[in-house]
């Protein structure tokens, strides 16, 4: 009998909160691991981690750092990533990053596994989209398989788990890390303005859904709004598609979709929440109803662990795709 294989890991921000994630999802999906190096910044260094039992010291990136590694997931922004997955590409590494690193460049793919995997195979760069629209191009996938998707509007519910640490703290203790107190009130604007009025998180959904659907000129707006919940996003969505629709046979299309659940009997309180999705990886899709103003158009609410889904696990089913990949070939 074949001994399975085991893979060399690699994580970069491994004290961070989605590193300490990739770290419990690594485990859980059970991951054939071989040897796991786990790193971070300068602050960290010689801080212990308990991973299945075992010790493991976190070290500084320095040169050879990633020699022998066969995947490195890294978490540790877009000014780190910028620098370190050049170095670990060049030594071997596969390098799924989780920043907003790479995800403008449309020469590096930009994955989540059960609507673009192929994407990621053959390459050594792989970009995690936005954790926003991680969670809507599921929803949006299936319906544009089935009927086509001609419009997508966007309004973000956004946990403050989204912003780190830092961001579970502000809700907390009252901080003054957003620019108004958070638990006090929702807030319209993550990340800065541009010049148009649209933030660059709203850009981002913009961009990313298109790139993810292989669909450039698809027409998409969005609004992102920080509240305050701790864990899990919610996305009000609104589809107008390319052909008349039953709904019915429409929940059976979002159901049949890998990773999505249809919670959708509103009349006995059953929808998504955060209270659901928190904690697990499936995206959470209710609140099914047709448009009042146009027949063509879906409305649809859906819920996702922002910290599993919508960043570690996301990255850690890419990697478990690949090996996956790497098995049938």
């Amino acid at each position: 009998m074949m001994s399975m294989k085991k893979y060399n890991i690699a994580i970069l921000g491994a004290t961070g909160l989605v590193g300490q994630t990739f770290l419990k999802v690594l485990a859980e999906y059970n991951i054939p691991i071989n040897e796991l190096r786990l790193f971070a910044s300068p602050r960290s260094l010689g801080k212990k981690i308990l991973f299945k039992d075992k010790e493991y010291l976190v070290d500084v990136v320095k040169e050879g750092s990633f020699r022998g590694i066969d995947y490195a997931l890294f978490s540790a922004g877009a000014s780190v990533s910028k620098i370190v997955a050049l170095q670990a590409t060049k030594e071997g590494a596969i390098v799924i990053d989780n920043s907003s690193a790479f995800r403008q460049d449309v020469t590096i793919p930009l994955v989540v596994p059960e609507v673009n995997l192929a994407d990621a195979l053959n390459v050594s760069l792989i970009a995690n989209p936005n954790c926003s629209t991680i969670q809507s191009v599921l929803p949006l996938s299936a319906l544009d398989k089935a009927y086509g998707v001609l419009e997508v509007r966007y309004n973000t519910y956004q946990a403050v788990s989204g912003s780190g640490y830092k961001g579970i703290e502000a809700l907390e203790k009252s901080t003054d890390f957003y620019p108004y107190d958070i638990k006090e009130t929702c807030i319209p604007q993550i990340d800065d303005f541009l010049e148009d009025g649209f933030t660059k998180e709203e850009h981002k959904m913009v961009n990313e859904t298109r790139r993810i659907l292989h669909k450039e000129d698809l027409k998409v707006s969005a609004t992102c709004i920080r509240v305050p919940v701790k864990y899990s996003h919610g996305v009000s969505i609104s589809a107008k598609l390319n052909k008349e629709f039953d709904l019915t046979d429409l929940r059976k299309v979002l159901a049949n979709f890998e990773g999505i659940v249809v919670l959708d009997e509103p009349t006995k309180q059953i929808y998504p929440t955060s209270i659901a999705s928190t904690g697990n990886d499936m995206v959470y899709v209710g609140r099914i109803r047709r448009d009042l103003i146009d027949k063509f158009t879906v409305l649809l609410y859906c819920v996702a662990d922002n910290v599993r889904k919508g960043a570690a696990s996301n990255a850690v089913q890419i990697l478990k795709g690949l090996i996956d990949h790497a098995k049938s070939c």
